[in-house]
């Protein structure tokens, strides 16, 4: 995974040279901050970007994904959770790998957006 990170654009080449392997960004859930975990990540010389109890602005998940979901689920009608399963693994296989990395390249935008607007959603 590390490889994949550095290799995948100029941003990550400072960081390569900073030695900094893995950026992770988590919630602050009990069991993230639970000390056997802070320790590991520790232990790894993983550099852990600090993320608010929950800010939707901040998730991959929320901000990109759901939201191209959402659009592409628009007047679409289910009837069994058959339907739902195929439709789902027919939507992420029309997603082209560039697609999940626009998504995780948004981020820093956003993190300076949050911390510019003092932590409050900006969207």
């Amino acid at each position: 995974m590390n490889h994949a990170l550095l290799d995948n654009g100029p941003e990550w080449t400072e960081r390569k040279k900073q030695s900094v392997n893995v950026i992770l960004q988590h919630d602050n859930a009990p069991a993230h901050k639970a000390k056997p975990v802070q320790d590991t990540i520790k232990s790894l010389g993983w550099e852990l970007l600090p993320h608010p109890p929950y800010s939707p602005d901040l998730a991959p998940s929320d901000y990109h994904l759901f939201s191209s979901m959402g659009h592409a689920l628009k007047d679409q009608h289910f009837k069994t959770s058959e339907e739902v399963e195929n439709w789902l693994s027919e939507w992420f296989s029309s997603k082209a790998t560039s697609f999940f990395r626009r998504g995780i390249r948004k981020l820093p935008e956003r993190w300076l957006k949050c911390v510019e607007s003092d932590g409050n959603y900006f969207e």
